[in-house]
């Protein structure tokens, strides 16, 4: 969900003047917040104002005339600061509609790594952003980076600017690039970010080389085959059904599907619309996710290598986490929101967090006790929690089920495109058989005088 900037106003009891900016979903959510405050600390509240895009058109002193888009909290706000650059303002408004979408992948991973390199170089990071604010394409994500620079020189700390475009960003994303400023090592953190999304992006295009290509082809031949037999088969059998002759039954049969089509295509065609529509609205809402997500991995070939890439994410994340924060209850919940899928990120959340919190149960009782990890991690953690050094362990971990789920992606693509080759050669013999029965219908003479 995106989160918005608001800033509040306000007098104290004695008169002195209150402000600060509070970060919320929406407005009410905002109000709500800064009406605690105003009650814990006794000041009362004169007006919220929303951070929002506004579109100016300023002359510079040159004559020029320059367009551009700026977030403010008013338009006042706005034309005084392009006065202070010593712009003219012309015209400053509200842009008729208000919608960011989230940034590309490639941008994002060009974005981290670019920075990771720069970083490597000791260029301090204000810098870096400048640098990149005009090679980024995206317009979403050139606007946060101006966020971001923003944020940091007004001195609001990383995590929290970060943070606060997590909606952008990634909430793994915001949250390792946050804390890479106090990590003592800014570079390692952005490198192992880019590594992460550069695996993810190549996983997620493999998967959809690998099932969406085979589904499109699947789709092409059912309709195929439906239109055949429902349009083309009973204009050729039909010639001779005017006969008295007993027709074969799998031509009986085909031609009665073609009729019962010709009745009922309508409704058929709704009840489609609505299970497909009612399905990616379900998948959509929280509970279709989770239910989607616990049988994702439970599906035959593809599904084992889902999860173990889910694995490998939180072994990663996790190797990359531990050192640098001595709260693993913070580690642990981080990696599982950024291992991607819900279900498991809900099982180490209910069950392995609660165990090391209340029961004091060590780490790799309490990962098994969740069932989500395999035994062969179970066994690495295991052995990474005996020689204290739980941190190698789960790198390893992930660099091994890197290793494994690439070479046996490949040999699964493979597969499912001779399982779909197999289909398409069924598919094309049942329809060579159902042609080939008309050539075995043979109208006598006598049915041939009864037709003229």
């Amino acid at each position: 969900m995106a989160v918005k900037e608001f800033k509040f106003s306000g007098t104290s009891r004695v008169g002195q003047p209150v402000q600060g900016t509070v970060f919320a979903a929406n407005r009410n959510a905002a109000t709500r917040k800064v009406n605690a405050l105003a009650e814990r600390h006794g000041f009362r509240t004169r007006e919220i104002l929303q951070r929002q895009m506004y579109r100016y058109k300023v002359k510079h002193p040159n004559g020029t005339i320059v367009e551009g888009e700026q977030k403010a909290f008013s338009q006042d706000e706005l034309a005084g600061a392009l006065r202070k650059m010593g712009l003219t303002v012309i015209k400053i408004q509200r842009p008729l509609f208000e919608y960011q979408s989230k940034p590309p992948q490639q941008d994002m991973i060009m974005f981290v790594r670019l920075s990771a390199n720069l970083l490597k170089e000791k260029l301090p990071f204000d810098e870096v952003l400048n640098l990149l604010v005009n090679d980024v394409s995206s317009k979403s994500l050139k606007q946060v980076i101006r966020d971001l620079n923003a944020d940091l020189k007004g001195g609001m700390e990383a995590q929290q600017a970060f943070m606060k475009h997590q909606h952008m960003l990634g909430k793994f994303t915001a949250y390792m690039l946050g804390i890479a400023s106090r990590s003592g090592n800014m570079s390692e953190i952005y490198d192992a970010t880019a590594r992460f999304l550069e695996r993810q992006n190549e996983f997620k295009k493999s998967v959809k080389s690998a099932m969406v290509t085979p589904a499109i082809t699947l789709a092409v031949l059912i309709a195929a085959l439906v239109w055949y037999v429902w349009s083309i088969f009973p204009k050729t059998a039909g010639l001779f059904a005017d006969f008295d002759i007993e027709l074969p039954p799998l031509t009986q049969k085909t031609l009665a599907f073609s009729a019962w089509m010709d009745q009922n295509y309508l409704w058929i065609l709704g009840l489609f619309v609505l299970v497909i529509g009612g399905l990616v609205a379900f998948f959509r809402t929280q509970k279709g996710q989770f239910w989607l997500h616990r049988n994702l991995i439970r599906i035959p070939v593809i599904g084992g290598l889902l999860h173990k890439l889910n694995i490998e994410i939180f072994c990663r994340v996790f190797a990359v986490l531990y050192s640098g924060s001595g709260d693993n209850i913070t580690v642990i919940k981080i990696a599982a929101e950024a291992c991607g899928n819900s279900y498991m990120e809900h099982r180490i959340k209910t069950i392995t967090v609660p165990m090391m919190v209340a029961q004091g149960a060590d780490l790799v009782r309490a990962m098994e006790a969740s069932g989500v990890f395999t035994s062969m991690a179970l066994a690495r953690f295991r052995s990474g929690s005996e020689t204290g050094n739980v941190r190698n362990a789960a790198r390893q971990m992930a660099d091994y089920y890197e290793n494994e789920t690439t070479l046996k992606l490949r040999s699964t693509v493979e597969m499912i495109q001779t399982v779909v080759a197999l289909i398409i050669t069924i598919g094309i013999m049942g329809l060579t058989i159902i042609s080939s029965e008309l050539a075995l219908i043979q109208p006598s003479a006598e049915d041939l005088r009864k037709k003229n």
